[in-house]
């Protein structure tokens, strides 16, 4: 089983800044990608940001040039920076990792974690 715990959410105003961090634990034998979600009241669940194992990222269209997303793998940690904070930021955060348990799923995703969700919120 793998555990993720959230860290770093809080209030802030306009343009400030926050960053998140999500730490995995457990049994890992290897991650295959990690990533930052965020969902608003009365909205679904959206991809923020993804770093896969290679370090390739991906982000989403209106964080662009404004969130960064960065490991530590020998922390087995997940962090988003986020900069110029605007109040349509304001969401609960949830990390994901995706990985293998154990030897034999080279290749492939056996887990699939989240953590438990830290609230973000930007004021104007």
């Amino acid at each position: 089983q793998v555990q993720l715990v959230e860290s770093g959410g809080g209030l802030v105003q306009a343009g400030g800044s926050l960053r998140l961090s999500c730490a995995a634990s457990g049994s890992i034998f290897s991650i295959n990608a990690m990533g930052w979600y965020r969902q608003a009241p009365g909205k679904q669940r959206e991809l923020v940001a993804l770093i896969s194992s290679g370090g390739s990222t991906n982000y989403a269209d209106s964080v662009k040039g404004r969130f960064t997303i960065s490991r530590d793998n020998a922390k087995n940690t997940v962090y988003l920076q986020m900069n110029s904070l605007k109040p349509e930021d304001t969401a609960v955060y949830y990390c994901n990792v995706e990985g293998c348990s154990g030897y034999g799923c080279y290749g492939e995703t056996d887990f699939s974690s989240w953590g438990q969700g830290t609230q973000v919120t930007v004021s104007s």
